[in-house]
């Protein structure tokens, strides 16, 4: 199996996830949105979707700079808003997260890297609640899967159109959309300290996991089919186990049961039902 077995129709996906993003906003009585545009792929392919599904008027980008990030991400933020056309704010965050660092040790780096992506968070959410705009999330299905994100940070939103497209899926629908070369062929990086890169982190690129990823959900192929195409055991076992632990991470708290109607377990009025006024 080949990484090539995940390409899908790109102009299909691109007409889904525009319908899905003006019927996910406008059934809320919402007609514009917000995201944090990192420079990076992700944010990129949302915000090049978000415009062509509501018009550029309706797109405002926020680009969130620490002192140390690098020059390229807002070099490539811009090159998104000047491309599209989209209103753009620029928040230093240095002065937020600074503050929480006073008291975390500069080698623990993930504390740290939590800090920056909830000071974000917090950014993203303020403009929404002075706008009156939805924040639109940037979180692949790739993260998402490994847990590879802050919880109420970068993986925080009321919308995501691209949580079930996987890294090398994402870069296809980026090439079919048009996004700048610069952002598609960089190394993908959070932005969360000098030189850091997330295949670095995570210890195995993005093509890899992803045809993993790919044979163990979609394909619902059991642990011995999966090594028998090549993969390493040590490999297999590591991304499992990542898989599983995060799962929280993909859920709303779990509320426990006391009463006969409980959110979120058997209370589930659709949204839909409820008449937007």
């Amino acid at each position: 199996m080949k990484v090539h077995d995940l390409h899908l129709d790109y102009a299909l996906v691109e007409d889904i996830l525009k319908a899905f993003l003006l019927n996910e906003i406008r059934k809320f009585g919402f007609n514009s949105i917000v995201l944090g545009l990192s420079g990076g792929i992700d944010s990129a392919v949302v915000c090049e979707l978000a415009v062509r599904a509501l018009g550029a008027e309706h797109v405002l980008a926020i680009m969130m700079p620490y002192s140390s990030s690098s020059a390229d991400s807002l070099e490539h933020a811009e090159l998104m808003i000047n491309k599209l056309g989209i209103q753009a704010e620029e928040i230093a965050i240095s002065p937020v997260a600074d503050a929480f660092f006073s008291s975390v040790p500069n080698d623990q780096l993930l504390r740290r890297g939590n800090i920056m992506a909830r000071t974000r968070m917090i950014f993203l959410y303020d403009i929404s609640a002075r706008d009156g705009r939805l924040v639109v999330g940037t979180s692949n299905k790739t993260e998402l899967l490994l847990g590879y994100g802050t919880l109420f940070g970068d993986m925080a939103s009321a919308v995501n159109p691209i949580g079930d497209l996987y890294k090398t899926q994402l870069r296809g629908l980026a090439r079919h959309l048009g996004i700048p070369e610069p952002l598609i062929v960089k190394s993908p990086s959070a932005d969360l300290w000098e030189g850091q890169s997330d295949e670095a982190d995570l210890g195995f690129s993005y093509e890899e996991v992803d045809l993993l990823l790919y044979m163990m959900l979609e394909k619902r192929m059991d642990k011995a089919a999966i090594l028998s195409e090549g993969v390493a055991e040590v490999f297999y076992d590591r991304v499992r186990k990542m898989v599983v632990r995060n799962q929280y991470k993909r859920m709303m708290p779990v509320i426990a049961k006391i009463s006969a109607r409980t959110p979120g377990i058997d209370f589930r009025y659709a949204r839909d039902w409820q008449e937007v006024r």
